[in-house]
């Protein structure tokens, strides 16, 4: 295990992320540092020399780090099977790069010239034969879409997804949907949903995660402002402040079919909180975010943004003030830092 740095190390930190064992930050003078477990990304030693200046971005999968520099190169480290070495494609990761995102297993990199790189696992990063012509030219955006799934935006309103078949990574079903007017996409673990420029959706993946929203299908077809996801289900927001929700929705039609005046959702696990036009949060979902008795009477006015970790929420009120509840484990307790919590707090991650 590579030891938690010294806290003068960790001064002046501008961007940072998490694989499941370490941790990597970036400082304001462009350098990496790392720690945790060594074999998922803890341990930089390798390209130790590479991480001294230049660093402008980070982003994680389970195991390994990709680092864009100002440069547009990109160095890697981490378990080599998740991403780490990108020894095979780095004449392609040399120069240009733009973007880095990265699911459970690989990453993608979207260039200047608008074509997409990937590696790591192949189960989560496969690109085929039919789709690789789609990533050549007139990529905008990519981003993870689900745990094993990518998905890019194309200049001309398109979205191309790939990876696994099983995780939203194939959307050949829908394709003739996602020509045009695609303004976002998102994901459960399994399944993914875009929202077009028109205000309706479409889905694909697996059908009990929210593939299939034929259930709500005519909720779907215009209105929609956002589309919001945990791991299991997706819940839209819709321009008049209604939600609809599908996927695994077993819990949620009891609490969702008479909301209103909803302005954001946040998902976590497998629970939603919904703030409403007062300032006010409603829960629903599992016991470890979608129960927040505990905390409700602190819930009621006030709230101005919400963060979904993996089964806990934390929200931040107009005071300054953080409230959190869920599983104590992920951040559901913050008893022990309660007093740094009391005002100033701008934004949660």
């Amino acid at each position: 295990m590579i030891a938690s740095p010294s806290l003068h190390l960790l001064g002046g930190v501008v961007q940072g992320c998490a694989t499941s064992g370490a941790f990597a930050v970036i400082k304001n003078n462009g350098s990496v540092v790392t720690w945790g477990h060594p074999d998922m990304g803890g341990d930089s030693s390798a390209v130790a020399s590479l991480l001294t200046e230049g660093g402008v971005q980070i982003v994680a999968t389970d195991a390994a780090f990709a680092a864009i520099k100002d440069d547009g190169s990109v160095v890697t480290w981490g378990q080599w099977n998740r991403g780490g070495d990108s020894t095979a494609i780095a004449t392609l990761l040399a120069e240009g790069v733009v973007q880095v995102c990265g699911n459970t297993g690989a990453f993608a990199a979207r260039k200047s010239n608008g074509s997409v790189v990937t590696w790591g696992d192949a189960f989560s990063s496969g690109i085929s034969s039919a789709i690789a012509p789609l990533l050549a030219t007139g990529v905008v955006h990519i981003c993870a879409t689900s745990v094993n799934a990518f998905a890019a935006f194309k200049a001309n309103g398109s979205l191309v997804t790939w990876g696994s078949q099983f995780f939203g990574g194939d959307s050949s079903k829908v394709a003739p949907l996602l020509t045009e007017g695609v303004v976002q996409v998102c994901g459960t673990n399994t399944a993914c949903a875009a929202l077009l420029i028109d205000g309706s959706v479409v889905t694909w993946g697996n059908d009990e995660e929210g593939g299939d929203s034929s259930q709500v299908a005519t909720l779907l077809t215009e209105g929609v402002v956002e589309v919001y996801s945990n791991y299991h289900a997706f819940v839209a927001l819709k321009a008049d402040g209604s939600v609809v929700p599908w996927g695994e929705t077993s819990w949620t039609h009891w609490y969702t079919k008479h909301l209103s005046d909803v302005v954001q959702v946040c998902g976590a696990g497998g629970a939603f909180a919904a703030i409403r036009s007062g300032g006010s949060v409603v829960t629903w979902g599992d016991d470890w975010g979608g129960d927040s008795s505990e905390v409700a009477a602190l819930l009621t006015e006030g709230v101005v943004q919400i963060c979904g970790g993996e089964m806990a929420f934390a929200a931040i009120k107009a005071d300054g003030s953080v409230v959190s509840w869920g599983d104590s484990r992920f951040g559901g307790d913050s008893s022990a830092v309660a007093s740094l919590l009391t005002e100033g707090v701008t934004a949660i991650f």
